[in-house]
Parts: C-alpha cells; structure tokens; sequence
C-alpha cells in the first residue's frame, strides 16, 4: 500500500523528492534496485572441504 501522498497522486518518478527520498520503496511505489548492488559486490570464492 503506498502511503506517500505524492505517490498516490502521481508516481515516485514524477515526485521531485524521489532523488533524496529515503523511503520510497518503503512509503512509495518505487521498486528498490538490487540490479547496483549486485553488480558492486563481487562473487564468494568457491570453498571446498
């Protein structure tokens, strides 16, 4: 459920705030980007015992 008032109005996207905004995918309607943090972190070595 989006509680933001901008966000029911409009969207996250058209919110002027939504750069700086630390709660739009928890009071909005954004989708949180996993797609940056994935990239950023590199993968566990393989461990075998």
């Amino acid at each position: 459920m989006t509680l933001c008032p901008i966000a029911v109005i409009a969207s996250c996207k058209q919110c002027p705030a939504v750069s700086f905004c630390p709660l739009k995918t928890v009071l909005g309607d954004a989708k949180p980007d996993t797609s940056a943090e994935v990239e950023g972190k590199p993968n566990p070595p393989d461990r075998k015992s």
